[in-house]
């Protein structure tokens, strides 16, 4: 046993070290050699061992990033056949399991990275015109619905993953999610205002989309399939329509006899619980009146705000389900680190909005940005007891377009 330990700690050191050549401006071909002796048998879960390791240790997650489709293509040899059987267990029954979902709407990828593009690509090389630039736009649009695709990945499937303790792969694969989105939206951009979009430029997205499909397929699934239980891949499905899918219509329910029972009988002690809680005669007695548990849900839920707050311990803890929703919520976010709630490349921002907020340098911070036809107010608020302690951080985001559009006054009621 302690020397297969011993084999395991010896490659895994070997694989950092072959990373660490490559982040030191060694090519691929110059360590190839050396990782094709090493590797026979790798596993995914040594690579995510390994990317653990060069963060604990330090290494910003950006440089991993970097690094990211250098190393997947020097892994791709070693463990493409791994894998590739082990979430294709589901019975007919589960046709609709998340994993089945993600390689369906993978599948509609790759049949726009194959045909559609280079399909409408070639007759727009030809002849740069209104005409031929419209089959490509109407391409790349249909591709940049992958964000949908992106965010159940981030917003599902990652706050499980970091309850298992997988930390660093979801940080380097949403950073180079929002890589790939850049991409996208760059040649769409172009697109429609009748720019010039480079055969380079495609086969540079059509890259990274594949091997972001090459990754999740070959190195998260199989990762997640040893990890995830059945009351979580429940929970995921149960969340994944609010975000939507990519690419393959309308989705099914996941149906199997064990997982409804368990569902139904988790939705029927949830009910019980929820029931009795807002529903309850007592009331939560505030500086100025009272309300009850359902009353005061209402009341959160009825404001046209979108409210998060997030405790002390910088873990979200609660958020409105209002109808007018600005950024994705799903309830598989409760209880995560806040830090681990946004892109890489933003996470220093939070972490210091965060801390200007509980040392009490600000009570406040306030940005505002476009969303497509929205003007999103966003607002950061130290929460604190009358005894000024720091209680956590409340976060308000709102679409204040109508309000800016506002002029005169109206005094009489609507029709």
């Amino acid at each position: 046993m302690s020397e297969l330990i011993n084999n395991r700690e010896y490659r895994q050191q070997k694989l950092k070290e072959l990373i660490m050549k490559l982040h030191d401006g060694a090519s691929v071909e110059q360590v190839k050699e050396e990782f094709s002796i090493l590797t026979k048998g790798v596993t995914a879960s040594e690579i995510t061992e390994m990317e653990q390791v060069l963060v604990d240790e330090g290494m910003p997650v950006s440089e991993i990033q970097r690094l990211c489709d250098v190393h997947s293509a020097v892994f791709r040899g070693s463990i493409d056949d791994i894998h590739k059987d082990d979430y294709n267990h589901f019975g007919k029954s589960e046709d609709w399991h998340p994993l089945n979902v993600f390689k369906m709407e993978n599948r509609a990828i790759e049949q726009i990275l194959d045909e559609e593009i280079p399909n409408s690509l070639q007759g727009y090389a030809n002849e740069k015109s209104a005409h031929t630039r419209k089959p490509l736009l109407f391409a790349v649009q249909k591709l940049s619905t992958i964000d949908k695709h992106y965010k159940r990945k981030e917003n599902l499937i990652f706050p499980y993953m970091e309850k298992h303790g997988i930390t660093a792969p979801p940080k380097v694969m949403w950073g180079v999610d929002d890589e790939i989105r850049e991409l996208i939206k760059s040649a769409l951009n172009k697109l429609q205002s009748d720019g010039e979009v480079s055969k380079e430029e495609l086969a540079t997205i059509t890259e990274r989309v594949k091997e972001m499909i090459f990754k999740e397929e070959n190195i998260m699934i199989p990762m997640i399939i040893e990890k995830f239980t059945t009351d979580e891949w429940v929970e995921i499905e149960g969340s994944s329509e609010e975000i939507g899918y990519t690419l393959i219509g309308e989705v099914g329910r996941w149906k199997t006899d064990s997982n409804e029972i368990e569902k139904a009988a988790r939705e029927k002690e949830t009910g019980k619980a929820s029931s009795a809680s807002l529903n309850s005669s007592s009331q939560i007695e505030f500086d100025a009146g009272s309300l009850s548990a359902e009353e005061l849900n209402a009341i959160l839920n009825t404001v046209p705000i979108d409210m998060t707050f997030v405790g002390a311990d910088n873990r979200v803890k609660y958020f409105t389900q209002g109808k007018e929703r600005i950024f994705e919520r799903p309830k598989t976010i409760i209880g995560r680190e806040v830090k681990n709630c946004h892109p890489p490349k933003s996470v220093h921002i939070v972490e210091q909005i965060v801390e200007d907020l509980r040392s009490g340098k600000k009570d406040h911070e306030d940005f505002w940005i476009r969303m497509g036809g929205l003007f999103v107010y966003i607002r950061y608020f130290a929460v604190r007891n009358k005894l000024g302690e720091f209680m956590g951080t409340l976060e308000i985001s709102q679409n204040i377009k109508p309000i800016t559009e506002l002029e005169g006054e109206k005094r009489l009621l609507s029709e």
